[in-house]
């Protein structure tokens, strides 16, 4: 049995049960005895413990998820440490995951995919905003709520943005079917990553299938890192072309053609979902059709470096050695077989004298004895020059560009807080680069410092007011993070919003953050439930529960050695704090549970004298009760009649013709 299972953590979490177990850590469901409520409790594994590297990066999840608080983002309740023992305190989930939930209805509908990709996406959007990046997004860590909500999890690998984002491939071997390249090779990741990690996820929903598989997770990294998918609608033909085009653009290997944020990404959705024929900018999807000439089934593989690519040449090579030889057949006559010898020895001859020309030209042109210092075509290529910085319409008549016949094309133009307007932001080559045979160079335009009034949403919901919000710096080409305070309000209804920061009209720039401050009501005052346990039931009026603040809530009997009526529970337990007019529920004792005993009681008969052979009636009454009624003969000098009650003190009382022989205690045992 686990060891955890019955402990109390902080005197608060009773655990429960085994809920989940992951890499790091063990999820148990408990019961928070302090809030009366159900929840989730995340505690390091005990081997994992004892490593500092592994205590540090349990506490940064810590830190991590502490920052977030999103519909779509599994609530965390509490963080704490007992003696040896950290554990993270979550909201419980009612659900399933997405794994879970595709596999059952794979594959889903392009609506139903836009619905939980649109809430994933906002999960993200929320965590970008505050420097935190998932790297771990997969259907296995989205829950699916009974009412379709979903609910991004477990950010065990998350990391801050300003911290050293590198990526350990043995982090996420369970998780290589959804890693983006940069993770694949260990390099650099941001918020991008996520992004193409949620495509992957979009993609298995659209196809019921994964765009790359294999049969270790080497092979699948590879494919990440070096492969094109087929696009979904080559597995699903009825896909609707825009959306696939968000998802491959979500999935471009260069992160510089995904969707920069989750915001430009959630809006295509949104624009899509609203409008099936809305089209978005494909410049940045691969174009995976027009270059694909294998089967339908095989993907198209492109550029590879580093290890992976020697894995991958090693793989090839192997082929290569086991390939078959085919030997062309000899099916003509003698007199062909000459033709063909004939031929062979003119073919031979040609040979010779081109070999003897290229090595004439390679003694001359290229070892050059006679001192000629002609360069190679690799060091006359011409290079990009450095365009970052520069202004486009500058550089466009800048004659030491144009007479190089390089051509400079605007890929995009974006707003930059940090760049004056037309100012060059990136270019593709970089610069140092050497220029394709086009001399092309795509470039990257300021649009300006984005910039909008900060629109009035005081009144309106929290939802209505973030929506507002949002649309309206969608529309200005900006980005801000949007997030709530709550605070108690007498004045202003429950979720709507009390005031704003910045206020109505105030100046909003790309990367802001507005805080709306939201009502939770009125403030109502808490009490301090007292302690009734140990009481009687019938001394706990309803005036005195009710003088403490409280109402008189349930009375439940349970089994106790308590004397019966005892109080022996109370909920809320006695020192909580609590909303005034709390109903205080009681459990009460029904008393021992004794046994009956039966017991002999010798009963001397007393004949009457005036009739010394008449009839005796003898009646035996125990607590009151008639336990015995009968006429005897006074004759038979004694009677003995046995008694039954619960083993204890009774009364027993003794008639015979109505009079009292004895009334005493007796004690049944």
């Amino acid at each position: 049995m686990d060891k955890y299972i019955g402990k109390m953590l902080d005197n608060r979490y009773e655990i429960l049960e085994v809920i989940g177990r992951g890499g790091m850590a063990v999820v148990y469901k408990a019961k928070c005895h302090r809030l009366n409520r159900f929840v989730a409790v995340k505690i390091l594994k005990e081997e994992l413990a004892q490593d500092e590297e592994f205590r540090r990066r349990f506490r940064d999840e810590s830190q991590a998820v502490a920052m977030l608080s999103h519909p779509n983002i599994v609530s965390v309740y509490d963080v704490s440490r007992t003696g040896d023992v950290e554990y993270i305190v979550m909201e419980l989930i009612d659900g399933i995951t997405l794994k879970d939930y595709m596999e059952r209805k794979s594959p889903l509908g392009w609506k139903e995919t836009v619905f939980f990709a649109l809430q994933i996406a906002k999960a993200l959007e929320h965590a970008h905003g505050r420097g935190i990046i998932h790297r771990d997004i997969k259907p296995q860590n989205i829950m699916v709520l009974r009412d379709g909500t979903v609910k991004v999890a477990d950010f065990g690998i998350a990391r801050q943005a300003a911290s050293n984002n590198t990526y350990n491939m043995g982090e996420a071997i369970g998780s290589v079917y959804y890693v983006s390249p940069e993770q694949a090779r260990g390099g650099h990741i941001d918020n991008r990553s996520d992004i193409y990690s949620l495509g992957v996820v979009m993609y298995e929903m659209l196809t019921g299938r994964l765009p790359f598989e294999g049969d270790t997770p080497l092979a699948v990294a590879l494919q990440h890192i070096n492969s094109v998918p087929l696009s979904p609608r080559d597995h699903v033909p009825g896909i609707p072309k825009t959306l696939e085009d968000i998802v491959m653009k979500a999935m471009a290997p260069q992160p510089a053609n995904r969707y920069r944020s989750a915001t430009d990404m959630i809006r295509d959705m949104e624009n899509f979902r609203d409008d099936p024929h809305y089209k978005i900018d494909v410049a940045a999807v691969p174009p995976v059709s027009a270059v694909r000439t294998r089967a339908p089934e095989e993907t198209q593989v492109i550029q590879y470096s580093s290890e992976l690519q020697a894995a991958a040449q090693r793989k090839n090579a192997q082929r290569l050695k086991t390939a078959p030889v085919v030997e062309e057949e000899d099916d003509e006559e003698e007199e062909g077989s000459k033709r063909r010898l004939s031929s062979s020895l003119i073919f031979t001859i040609l040979a010779i004298a081109i070999f003897a020309i290229g090595a004439g030209f390679f003694i001359f042109a290229v070892i050059n004895p006679f001192g000629n210092d002609k360069k190679t075509e690799t060091e006359t290529a011409l290079k990009a020059p450095s365009l970052v910085g520069k202004v486009y319409q500058d550089v466009i008549a800048d004659p030491e560009i144009t007479e190089q016949g390089i051509i400079i094309k605007e890929k995009t133009r974006i707003y930059d807080k940090d760049a004056e307007e037309g100012e060059i932001l990136s270019q593709e080559p970089e610069a140092g680069e050497n220029l394709g045979e086009d001399k092309v160079i795509y470039v990257e335009v300021c649009k300006g410092a984005p910039a909008m009034e900060m629109v009035d949403v005081v009144g309106q919901t929290s939802r209505q007011a973030e929506l507002d919000v949002k649309n309206a710096a969608t529309k200005a080409g900006i980005t801000i993070t949007v997030q709530t305070q709550e605070e108690y309000s007498d004045d202003d209804a429950e979720d709507t919003v009390i005031r704003t920061v910045p206020e109505k009209g105030e100046e909003l720039s790309d990367g802001d953050v507005v805080t709306l401050y939201v009502s939770m009501g009125p403030e109502i005052p808490q009490k301090k439930t007292p302690n009734f346990l140990q009481w009687n039931i019938n001394d706990v009026t309803r005036s005195e529960v009710e003088k403490y603040g409280l109402t008189m809530g349930s009375t439940t009997e349970v089994e106790s050695s308590q004397p019966a009526g005892t109080i022996v529970g109370q909920s809320p337990e006695p020192g909580d704090m609590v909303d005034e007019n709390t109903p205080l529920n009681f459990e009460v004792s029904k008393g021992p549970q004794l046994k009956e005993v039966t017991i002999t009681q010798v009963i001397t008969l007393t004949p009457s004298e005036e009739d010394p052979t008449a009839p005796i009636r003898v009646v035996v009454e125990v607590d009151g009760q008639v336990a015995y009624e009968k006429e005897h003969d006074p004759s038979e000098g004694t009677v003995s009649v046995r008694l039954k009650a619960l083993e204890g003190d009774h009364e027993v009382h003794i008639m015979e013709n109505g009079q009292t022989i004895s009334r005493e205690t007796v004690t049944f045992q």
